[in-house]
């Protein structure tokens, strides 16, 4: 009987090959799918798909093409991928390995690599050779980011601006692109803000002139929106507290977490590249200086002013725009006060309804109608069959330690089955002691972490088995907490998922669980309120 193989090519072009010259063009999209394609047919392959990755990344697995190609792999669409060289499938040499060495076989998959002469389910000496050129990409990749970080790095030190785009109110120099001079449709936007400021305008005033004067936003300059002209505190605060405006050149402000990674972290400020003096400035340091001080004193006083929580923060929003409601104590009147933070932040456009209440009187009000619908409900609940409940998920608990403790050694005896491999290639001088270093050191590392986590679970498995003849009794803890007559953070946030007020000063108390309905009452200061239920 012939086997018939569905095959799905796969092609990837990087963002940094399309810029090189090669002697052949064999590495564009086009003549990957033709030698691919060619590729199929003299071998008799039905060819089903063809999944394509241009632009992306070889050490970053999360791509559309390759994706869709997985799913194509679970529902059986197909059951051979053939590529034209290993680096296309990946450069990330324990992924690249993983696809290759696991995931493929498990799922039944013929893999095919041109340039390199694999084939899985032939037994040749040319497929020995694929964990070392696995390894080779993963490093060429490294070696590769080192060398564009480091020109980069020096370009940033030369006072050269590297980013993508420049921040608003500036513009590349177009006799030099790593030099910025003012952008005259918007640097008078930025110097208006700074003067606003120092002359003591509130930063919300700053964003409602901007507004009314049709001045692009930073957003909608960026991206040619022109519809988008509404200024945010956000907006303007941003571009107070660029120090760019200065003249001076502040980058390397964020970095990627590797090179493998597009996630980004930002850095320390001591890790800043600054150069002072590389461009015309909008503002002048000494006026910028004292804005960010007042900024900076501002915020410590705040810090100062913190205080316990009430009761209900973290559960209330605003039903209109889904911001929180903020709860603020009110000095001068000493009363606590609720108000929707989108319209607090911005009263003077009303980006939101205002949501006033009273906080004391609001929380009396949620708190005995939710007494009201939960009294019946807890007193229909056993809590003796919900204590042998708690206990019963402790020990299903100590049985997933378990099972995750036999995963961790399937995993290391598989680890130690490669590391014995390579070690006897060594021995038997088929590699270098160099190129054993290379191929060794991230199995190594990955067994050292899997023996600590190894380690970490027994001492957990050990304790459990310990305490299994003095399992706790838990019936007080829960009568505890469910003591609706003083109640705590940790029942409400238990059981409800938000509270919401709208405009109309209709309170809506949504639960998470479906037993209980959502509920919604009529918030009226000082009378009786009316009340309805609603699913």
């Amino acid at each position: 009987m012939i086997l018939l193989f569905n095959a799905g090519i796969y092609i990837r072009l990087s963002q940094e090959d399309k810029g090189k010259l090669y002697e052949s063009d064999s590495e564009s999209v086009t003549n990957q799918k033709e030698i691919l394609r060619n590729y199929c047919q003299n071998n008799g392959f039905h060819l089903v798909n063809e999944y394509v990755d241009d632009g992306f990344s070889g050490t970053n697995f999360d791509r559309p093409g390759f994706n869709q190609m997985i799913n194509d792999i679970k529902s059986k669409k197909i059951n051979l991928v053939i590529v034209k060289d290993l680096s296309r499938l990946g450069r990330d040499h324990v992924m690249t390995g993983y696809y290759i060495e696991t995931f493929f076989p498990e799922n039944k998959i013929r893999f095919i690599s041109i340039v390199e002469n694999y084939d899985s389910m032939k037994n040749q000496a040319s497929n020995d050779s694929s964990t070392f050129i696995i390894a080779c990409n993963d490093y060429y990749s490294k070696q590769n980011s080192l060398k564009i970080r480091n020109v980069l790095d020096s370009k940033r030190r030369d006072g050269k601006f590297i980013g993508s785009q420049p921040s608003y109110g500036y513009m590349r120099d177009p006799d030099d692109k790593g030099h910025l001079i003012p952008n005259p449709e918007v640097s008078k936007y930025v110097k208006l803000i700074f003067q606003w400021r120092s002359n003591n305008m509130g930063i919300s005033e700053i964003a409602t002139r901007l507004t009314d004067m049709g001045a692009p936003t930073p957003f909608s300059y960026k991206n040619k929106i022109i519809k988008s002209n509404k200024w945010t505190i956000h907006a303007v605060h941003n571009i107070l507290a660029n120090r760019m405006y200065t003249g001076d050149m502040v980058q390397h402000t964020q970095t990627n977490i590797s090179y493998k990674s597009k996630k980004k972290i930002t850095l320390d400020e001591s890790l800043w590249i600054i150069v002072e003096n590389t461009h015309e400035a909008l503002v002048d340091k000494n006026t910028f200086m004292l804005i960010n001080q007042k900024t900076k004193n501002r915020n410590r006083t705040y810090e100062k002013r913190r205080r316990p929580e009430r009761l209900l923060e973290g559960l209330l929003f605003c039903h209109e725009c889904g911001s929180r409601l903020g709860v603020l104590y009110r000095k001068k009147q000493d009363y606590w006060c609720i108000n929707c933070n989108k319209y607090a932040r911005d009263p003077v456009r009303r980006l939101c309804e205002s949501h006033f209440f009273p906080y004391n009187y609001f929380e009396e009000l949620v708190l005995t109608k939710i007494k009201e619908l939960l009294s019946s409900l807890f007193n229909d609940l056993d809590i003796n069959e919900l204590n042998e409940e708690i206990i019963k998920i402790t020990k299903n608990n100590s049985y997933n330690y378990q099972k995750r403790k036999e995963s961790i050694i399937k995993e290391r005896d598989k680890l130690l089955i490669i590391i014995q491999t390579i070690y006897k290639d060594r021995l038997e001088d088929n590699i270098t002691p160099n190129q054993y270093k290379l191929l060794s050191k991230p199995y190594e590392s990955k067994l050292e972490d899997l023996n600590r986590q190894l380690e970490d679970i027994n001492i957990e498995i050990k304790k459990r088995e310990n305490n299994d003849d003095k399992m706790p009794n838990y019936v007080s803890k829960i009568k505890r907490l469910l003591n609706l007559n003083n109640p705590n953070k940790y029942l409400l946030f238990a059981l409800i998922e938000r509270i919401e007020a709208d405009k109309d000063r209709n309170i809506i108390i949504k639960f998470r669980y479906e037993i209980l309905n959502q509920y919604t009452f009529k918030y009226i200061s000082g009378q009786k309120y009316s009340q309805s239920a609603k699913k």
